[in-house]
Protein backbone atom coordinates (compact mmCIF):
# COMPACT_ATOMS: atom_id res chain seq x y z
CA UNK A 1 0.00 0.00 0.00
CA UNK A 2 1.12 3.40 -0.95
CA UNK A 3 0.63 4.79 2.35
CA UNK A 4 3.13 2.15 4.01
CA UNK A 5 5.75 3.19 1.11
CA UNK A 6 5.43 6.95 2.35
CA UNK A 7 5.60 6.17 5.90
CA UNK A 8 8.41 4.04 5.76
CA UNK A 9 10.61 6.04 3.15
CA UNK A 10 10.25 8.72 4.77
CA UNK A 11 11.04 7.52 8.04
CA UNK A 12 14.24 5.83 6.61
CA UNK A 13 14.94 8.94 4.66
CA UNK A 14 14.64 11.28 7.90
CA UNK A 15 16.77 9.03 9.96
CA UNK A 16 19.57 8.47 7.51
CA UNK A 17 19.75 12.63 6.86
CA UNK A 18 19.65 13.45 10.74
CA UNK A 19 22.54 10.48 11.48
CA UNK A 20 24.60 11.79 8.56
CA UNK A 21 24.33 15.43 10.19
CA UNK A 22 24.46 14.89 13.38
CA UNK A 23 25.08 10.99 14.54
CA UNK A 24 22.57 10.89 16.12
CA UNK A 25 19.55 8.22 16.40
CA UNK A 26 16.53 10.36 16.17
CA UNK A 27 13.94 7.59 16.49
CA UNK A 28 10.87 9.49 17.76
CA UNK A 29 11.69 12.90 15.52
CA UNK A 30 12.36 10.53 12.29
CA UNK A 31 8.47 8.80 13.17
CA UNK A 32 6.67 11.79 13.53
CA UNK A 33 8.33 13.28 10.50
CA UNK A 34 7.62 10.64 9.01
CA UNK A 35 3.44 10.28 9.87
CA UNK A 36 3.56 13.95 8.94
CA UNK A 37 4.51 13.53 5.46
CA UNK A 38 2.06 10.42 5.44
CA UNK A 39 -0.72 12.49 6.18
CA UNK A 40 0.18 15.10 4.12
CA UNK A 41 -0.13 12.14 1.23
CA UNK A 42 -3.58 11.12 2.34
CA UNK A 43 -4.77 14.22 3.12
CA UNK A 44 -4.07 14.93 -0.59
CA UNK A 45 -5.89 11.64 -1.14
CA UNK A 46 -9.08 13.48 0.51
CA UNK A 47 -8.87 16.43 -1.98
CA UNK A 48 -8.06 14.19 -4.76
CA UNK A 49 -10.52 11.16 -4.63
CA UNK A 50 -13.25 12.99 -2.88
CA UNK A 51 -16.28 11.43 -4.36
CA UNK A 52 -14.43 7.75 -3.84
CA UNK A 53 -14.22 9.03 -0.25
CA UNK A 54 -17.56 9.69 0.13
CA UNK A 55 -18.91 6.42 -0.84
CA UNK A 56 -17.04 5.20 2.49
CA UNK A 57 -19.71 6.95 4.45
CA UNK A 58 -22.46 7.83 2.07
CA UNK A 59 -24.60 6.67 5.09
CA UNK A 60 -23.80 10.40 6.66
CA UNK A 61 -25.22 13.41 5.17
CA UNK A 62 -22.70 16.02 3.99
CA UNK A 63 -20.24 13.26 3.19
CA UNK A 64 -18.46 15.21 1.02
CA UNK A 65 -17.96 18.16 3.50
CA UNK A 66 -16.85 15.60 6.28
CA UNK A 67 -14.52 13.99 3.48
CA UNK A 68 -12.77 17.59 3.12
CA UNK A 69 -12.73 18.55 6.63
CA UNK A 70 -10.53 15.25 7.65
CA UNK A 71 -8.08 15.96 5.17
CA UNK A 72 -7.73 19.29 6.81
CA UNK A 73 -7.48 17.37 10.15
CA UNK A 74 -4.96 15.57 8.92
CA UNK A 75 -2.92 18.31 7.63
CA UNK A 76 -3.56 19.83 10.94
CA UNK A 77 -2.14 16.64 12.74
CA UNK A 78 0.92 16.43 10.24
CA UNK A 79 1.69 20.20 11.58
CA UNK A 80 0.86 19.39 15.30
CA UNK A 81 2.93 16.59 15.18
CA UNK A 82 6.10 18.78 14.60
CA UNK A 83 5.67 21.36 16.84
CA UNK A 84 7.25 20.17 20.44
CA UNK A 85 4.51 21.95 22.10
CA UNK A 86 1.79 20.20 20.64
CA UNK A 87 3.18 16.40 19.93
CA UNK A 88 1.28 14.96 23.10
CA UNK A 89 -2.04 16.51 22.10
CA UNK A 90 -2.04 15.79 18.83
CA UNK A 91 -0.91 12.36 18.66
CA UNK A 92 -3.23 11.83 21.34
CA UNK A 93 -5.95 12.88 18.97
CA UNK A 94 -4.50 11.28 16.09
CA UNK A 95 -5.02 8.06 17.74
CA UNK A 96 -8.71 8.87 18.57
CA UNK A 97 -8.84 9.94 15.00
CA UNK A 98 -7.07 6.47 13.36
CA UNK A 99 -10.28 4.67 16.11
CA UNK A 100 -12.81 6.26 14.14
CA UNK A 101 -11.89 5.94 10.71
CA UNK A 102 -11.84 2.07 10.84
CA UNK A 103 -15.40 1.76 10.69
CA UNK A 104 -15.67 3.95 7.43
CA UNK A 105 -12.45 1.17 6.45
CA UNK A 106 -14.69 -1.23 7.37
CA UNK A 107 -17.72 -0.27 5.81
CA UNK A 108 -15.46 0.55 2.16
CA UNK A 109 -14.04 -3.04 2.00
CA UNK A 110 -17.65 -4.60 2.87
CA UNK A 111 -19.02 -2.85 -0.03
CA UNK A 112 -16.38 -3.03 -2.27
CA UNK A 113 -15.78 1.00 -2.85
CA UNK A 114 -12.72 2.02 -5.02
CA UNK A 115 -11.47 5.29 -3.29
CA UNK A 116 -9.66 5.96 -6.81
CA UNK A 117 -12.51 5.17 -8.99
CA UNK A 118 -16.00 6.24 -6.85
CA UNK A 119 -17.23 2.90 -7.54
CA UNK A 120 -17.89 -0.83 -6.40
CA UNK A 121 -14.92 -2.00 -7.93
CA UNK A 122 -12.91 -2.64 -4.58
CA UNK A 123 -10.73 -5.00 -3.17
CA UNK A 124 -13.68 -6.29 -0.86
CA UNK A 125 -13.13 -7.97 2.68
CA UNK A 126 -9.53 -9.77 2.18
CA UNK A 127 -8.39 -5.75 2.16
CA UNK A 128 -9.02 -5.90 5.83
CA UNK A 129 -6.14 -8.58 6.28
CA UNK A 130 -3.83 -5.36 5.67
CA UNK A 131 -6.28 -2.50 6.17
CA UNK A 132 -7.30 -3.18 10.13
CA UNK A 133 -3.09 -4.17 11.03
CA UNK A 134 -1.97 -1.05 9.19
CA UNK A 135 -4.37 1.47 11.21
CA UNK A 136 -3.06 -0.78 14.33
CA UNK A 137 0.66 0.20 13.26
CA UNK A 138 -0.28 4.11 12.67
CA UNK A 139 -1.99 3.95 16.36
CA UNK A 140 1.52 2.73 17.48
CA UNK A 141 3.88 4.66 15.60
CA UNK A 142 1.89 7.96 16.51
CA UNK A 143 1.88 6.38 20.69
CA UNK A 144 5.58 5.60 20.06
CA UNK A 145 6.86 8.73 18.71
CA UNK A 146 4.45 11.12 20.14
CA UNK A 147 3.66 10.08 23.32
CA UNK A 148 5.45 7.79 24.93
CA UNK A 149 8.66 9.02 24.23
CA UNK A 150 7.65 12.72 25.46
CA UNK A 151 11.12 13.83 26.45
CA UNK A 152 12.23 17.32 24.93
CA UNK A 153 13.81 16.44 21.11
CA UNK A 154 13.30 18.19 17.63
Amino acid sequence: METLIVLFGAFTATLLIIWLTTKRLELSFSGRVAMAIMLVFTAIGHFAFTKGMAMMISFLPWANVIVLATGIIELVAAIGLLLPSTKVLTGNLLILFFILLLPANIYAASNNINLQTADHTGKGLSYLWLRIPMQLLFILWVYFSSIRNNQKSK
